[in-house]
Parts: structure tokens; sequence; C-alpha cells
């Protein structure tokens, strides 16, 4: 009779026990954006580990984003489903009604898991993943409903890895090199490493709203000549001067916005990369800033990345298919071929063409439609480069980040000033375009 009374109470302990790792509050306390948040920095810590090209990680964005608000606006009449209105887009896994979930670990499984698809160290976000996870059961989130967070999580990156495998990346990546022009003015690879150029095919990716990639087509650049009463001449000899007479503020600019993943360092007979965030990183880390200072939900946080991702991501495909089309020649090889040779730009040359200047078209995109979904006067601090040596920037609003940004490849040497002034109005073409046309918010 004693044995069967204790092992009554040994079973009783066991069972409160393991109630008492159930939390009361767990679904307030798992509805933190800040789980989103950290998993989004996760996946861009990676893709800068594994040196990625701005066209490429837009990409990874995009479907990283999308994957997460579809997710967390389940059962939210507040807010749109991106299906229909991205192209290729199907129907997306529904929750079950029957069942209990927490939408914000399901969507951060989702992030994290669409990342591993599209990233080569997917060991980091595995070790990443397996933290925040602990996370979750630490604030005591019922067995049951982990269970089905993490189902539904996977099954909704299961079915946005699919949608990307439709998009022509693959078809893109076997297609031939790009053939560097005999002629004198078009782009030639640049040093110190004379890299080939980057995804010269990007343009025939899928697209993720815009019509085409002509359907915001910048105007041509001007004329290359080697006269020095032509407008491109002219347009040389600025950068030739403007980095020859940078300020000190200038040069903090240019370098601040630099975001090129490709930079190569020579020490001798030595070579190897420094490791820094792409421009749409950069973007989408101000969003993280922007969304903390905002004290924005979770679900309003996602909102964010998405539109932003998927904006920034339509605005390379666009960038990119004027590059390769016009083939501008950079200012290095054009003032070191006919200027001056020993002429060094303050910023490390990327390897793809002139025209239009990446940062400018992107950037401007940025900040349209920030400014729809946080305010066109939202001051800022920008602390995105503190952990690549830089220091905080400050900024009254979006395009004022945005026009920085732009002038920056100017000072630095990398761009004439038509690919800076015309890619800020293709940018920002592309922008209202999302701003106007991709619905998830119902006003």
């Amino acid at each position: 009779m004693k044995k069967v009374f204790f092992l009554i109470v040994i079973i009783w302990s066991i069972a409160c026990s393991a109630q008492k790792t159930v939390s009361k509050d767990w679904k307030t306390k798992t509805e933190d954006a800040d789980f989103i948040h950290r998993a989004m920095k996760q996946v861009s810590d990676v893709i800068v580990h594994d040196i990625f090209s701005p066209p490429v990680t837009s990409r990874t964005y995009a479907y990283v984003s999308i994957a997460a608000y579809e997710i967390l606006i389940q059962n939210n009449p507040n807010y749109f489903s991106f299906v229909g209105q991205l192209h290729g887009l199907q129907t997306l896994p529904q929750i079950d009604k029957e069942k209990e979930y927490s939408l914000t670990l399901a969507a951060a499984h989702a992030l994290l898991n669409t990342g591993k698809h599209f990233v080569l160290s997917e060991g980091k976000i595995n070790v990443f993943e397996k933290k925040l996870l602990q996370e979750f059961k630490d604030i005591g989130i019922p067995n049951i409903v982990f269970k089905n967070s993490i189902a539904y999580g996977q099954q909704m990156a299961d079915h946005i890895m699919a949608w990307a495998g439709n998009d022509n990346y693959k078809q893109i990546q076997s297609m031939p090199d790009y053939t560097v022009k005999n002629d004198i003015g078009s782009w030639k690879p640049t040093p110190p490493a004379y890299m080939k150029a980057i995804e010269p095919n990007w343009s025939k990716l899928r697209t993720f709203m815009i019509n085409s990639v002509e359907q915001y087509r910048p105007i041509a650049p001007p004329l290359f000549s080697l006269d020095t009463t032509s407008v491109f001449y002219k347009d040389v000899v600025a950068v030739y001067e403007k980095v020859n007479s940078n300020n000190a503020e200038e040069k903090e600019i240019a370098n601040f916005w630099d975001c090129n993943p490709f930079k190569m360092n020579v020490r001798g007979h030595v070579m190897y990369a420094t490791k820094k965030i792409s421009p749409n990183g950069h973007w989408m880390n101000i969003t993280t800033l922007v969304c903390k200072k905002a004290n924005a939900s979770v679900v309003q946080s996602a909102e964010a990345y998405a539109s932003l991702s998927v904006t920034l991501a339509d605005a390379f495909i666009s960038c990119w298919d004027e590059k390769y089309r016009s083939s501008v020649i950079r200012p290095e090889t054009y003032i070191n071929q006919h200027i001056d040779p020993d002429w060094l730009p303050i910023l490390q040359t990327p390897p793809f063409p002139e025209y239009t200047s990446g940062h400018s078209v992107i950037s401007s995109a940025a900040a349209i439609i920030l400014s729809k979904l946080f305010g066109e006067n939202f001051a800022f601090s920008d602390s995105t480069e503190v952990e690549f040596g830089l220091p905080v920037r400050d900024f009254d609003s979006f395009k004022q980040a945005a026009e920085e940004a732009a002038i920056s490849r100017f000072y630095g040497g990398i761009h004439y000033m038509p690919a800076i002034v015309n890619g800020q109005d293709e940018g920002y073409a592309i922008g209202r375009f999302f701003a106007n046309k991709l619905k998830t918010r119902v006003k």
C-alpha cells in the first residue's frame, strides 16, 4: 500500500513539474517583434559571411520576408496576403483553426528555414535557430503549440521555396557570362581583382510585381566621348575633381554607404576580401532600427520587411537590366586610360557596369516605401555600419538618407552624376509603383 502511495506522489510531482513549465501568458510573451528582427539579422550576417552579390541578396530577402509576413497575417483581417499580387504566388498553406499556434514562432522558423535554402553556411542558421527555439520553450509555450507552430512554419517555408524555384534563377546561373566588349567606351573589369561581371543575366529573373524590366527603363546615358567639350568628358572630369577635393565629411559619407561585399584588399602578394553588408542589407537593417524606434508590432515589422524587400528586388532587376544594356565604362577605367594613370577612387569600383547607380535606384525606392509605412518625416539614427567600424549617422527622413546614399557614389568616385540622378528617378518611380499598388494593410 505504501508503494502505491509513493508511486502516486511521484506521478503527481512529475505532472506538477511539467505543468509549471507551461506559462499562462506564453502567447503575449511570444508575440514579440524582436524574434523576427533577430532572425532577419541572422540571415543578414550569413549573407555577409557568404559574400553574395547585391542582386542575389535582394532575392533572398524577398522570399524570407514574404514567408514570415504570410504567416503573421493569418486570422488578421487588417492585412492583405500577397497571393494574387506577386507574380506566380498561388494559394498558401493556412493554419488549422482547430489548432493553437504561436504565429511568431512559426514565422521565425519559416524565415530561417527559407533563408537556409539560399545561403551556403546553413550551419550558422541552424545554431542560431536552436538557441531561438529554446527561448520559446523557456517562455513556457505548450508542447503541442510548439509542434503545431514549427510544422506550420515549415509548411510555409516549403511552399515559398517551391515558388522561388520557378523564378528562373537556376536557368540564369547556367547562362553564358558577360562578354567584355573590345570597344573603347564599354565597361571593363577593374582593379585590384579584375573580377568578371556580376549577374549579367539578372534581368531575366521573374519580377515580383512590376510588369517587365522595361517598365521603368531610365533615359539613355550620355554618349561616350573623348572630346574634351563633350557632356561625357565633363561628367568624367567632375568625378575626377570631386574625389581630389573631397572634404572629411564627404569621405565619411562615401565610406558609410559603400556597402560593397566584393571589396578586395591587397597586401604584397596576398589578396583577401573585406566582408561588408550589401546596399539592400543596409536598408533592411534601417528597417529594423525604425521598427524598434516606432515600437512596431511583430506583424507591422513583418509588413515593413516584406514591403521593402519585394520593392528592392524588382528595383535590382530593373537596374541590372539597364547596366548590361548600356554597359557604361566606370570612371576609374576612363580616368586611368585618358586623364591620370595614377588616380584612384575613394571606394573600390564594383564589378559591373556603371549606369545606373544601384544604390541610387534602390535607396530611392526604399525611401518611398518606408515613408509610406512610417511617415515622410520619420527621423532616425542609422547604426548599421557600427559593426564595420563606422560611426552612427542621423537623418531627418528616409528621403534624406536616400539622397545621401546616392551622392555617396559620386563622392566615392565610382559613378558619374547622370547615373545617380537618373538612378534616383528610376528608383522613385519603382517605389511609387509599389506604394500605390501593393496592398498590405486595410486603411
